[in-house]
């Protein structure tokens, strides 16, 4: 079922940009996010170099493939697949009780503990991502549709980032309100 190019550019977009800043917080701080991915314990300790150094490569192109009409569905893919890794990897150590270890989602500095909310978040960005796999209805896009797909992809981010700051800051919110 075709769907209007516009939702599926501002869902591709919006993954792009979520794709960029975490490969460019894993490219920045190579050595935190070894760390992270070490803590998660789910790959042998000989992978996970090699990993920490392939991952953020995999997520900027994968960011890139978004952008590009040719690559956008195949990227959108790649794209749900991280996504599903990704809660995989979350679900595998809340399964296991260590939700102490930090997620590494919000980057070097800023810690976020597992917790089963993260997995609706990737839920969505799954969703996201398959929406941008899907076939865009045939039709001429003006100037005008080209703005309201950058907007909804900018609202989207907007609203990822108020959800991520949120979930980064609620530990330290519950400390202070004595919970």
């Amino acid at each position: 079922m075709p769907l209007d190019p516009i939702l599926i550019y501002a869902c591709a977009l919006a993954l792009a940009a979520i794709l960029a800043t975490a490969a460019t917080h894993k490219l920045r701080a190579p050595r935190w996010f070894a760390a992270q991915l070490e803590a998660y314990a789910l790959l042998p300790a000989a992978l996970v170099r090699p990993a920490a150094r392939a991952l953020p490569l995999l997520e900027g192109a994968v960011a890139l493939g978004l952008l590009l009409p040719v690559s956008r569905g195949l990227a959108a893919l790649a794209a749900a697949a991280l996504m599903l890794a990704y809660a995989g990897a979350i679900a595998v150590n809340l399964w296991r009780g260590r939700r102490d270890i930090d997620c590494g989602c919000a980057g070097p500095g800023e810690s976020q503990p597992l917790r089963p909310i993260l997995l609706l978040r990737n839920a969505v960005l799954l969703g996201f991502a398959l929406l941008a796999a899907l076939p865009a209805l045939a039709r001429d896009l003006g100037a005008f549709d080209g703005f309201v797909a950058l907007a909804a992809a900018a609202v989207v981010l907007l609203l990822y980032a108020a959800a991520d700051g949120l979930l980064t800051n609620a530990p330290r919110l519950l400390k202070l309100t004595g919970r």
